[in-house]
């Protein structure tokens, strides 16, 4: 009885001190029950890729394993690598992230989000070898459009970094496709709160993962 109280206490204060923690537990409890097949094509990220819920009917023809958790940063995905990553043995990996980072600290640039997807490109290469990998780039929400020019030189850094690397790494460019002729974002393509995508969003997203994801 008293080590499972002590099991309980820790696994509340770790919970208390780090995020995201149950958000990773309730992966690991899903694992638990019937645990994903290796060989998948692994979503990483936040919210656009937790909200995806209709991400395995959009892709039919691929088998898709969503480990989105909404809110997260670069740094969380990095911290939560060998939870979200390893296991899984992926074939192939999809990222969204980058965007929290900004938002959710004012000392973070462009720049930061470049070096902290570097980590986390270098982390996969180590671990994972030459896995294909595609990011895809940061999307002008107009809830954080003042935060656009940070988050257009992390594109740009990112871009330009994939054009180094190896054919297996891909940049994914939607924050283009979700401007309108203005160059401002897309209003009809977002929900009410103006920051996560509805379905013309992610229609848009479809269009243009479809062509590089590995069958």
């Amino acid at each position: 009885m008293k080590k499972y109280f002590i099991f309980f206490l820790i696994t509340w204060q770790t919970g208390l001190t780090q995020p995201f923690y149950n958000e990773i537990l309730a992966f690991k409890k899903q694992d638990s029950l019937s645990f994903p097949e290796k060989g998948q094509i692994l979503f990483i990220g936040s919210s656009s890729f937790t909200l995806w819920k209709e991400v395995q009917n959009d892709f039919p023809l691929h088998r898709i394993l969503n480990r989105g958790f909404g809110g997260s940063t670069i740094s969380d995905l990095l911290f939560y690598f060998k939870d979200i990553v390893i296991p899984y043995q992926p074939k192939q990996i999809v990222v969204y992230c980058g965007e929290n980072d900004i938002a959710n600290d004012s000392l973070v640039t462009g720049k930061v989000v470049f070096r902290r997807f570097v980590q986390l490109y270098d982390s996969i290469r180590f671990r994972l070898g030459n896995i294909p990998v595609v990011y895809i780039s940061m999307k002008p929400s107009p809830s954080r459009w003042h935060l656009r020019n940070k988050m257009r030189e992390g594109n740009l850094r990112i871009r330009k970094f994939t054009k180094k690397k190896h054919r297996n790494l891909i940049f994914v460019d939607v924050w283009s496709a979700m401007l309108n002729e203005k160059g401002e974002p897309k209003e009809d393509i977002y929900q009410e709160d103006k920051l996560h995508m509805n379905r013309k969003g992610y229609e848009i997203w479809k269009k243009m993962l479809e062509p590089l994801l590995l069958k």
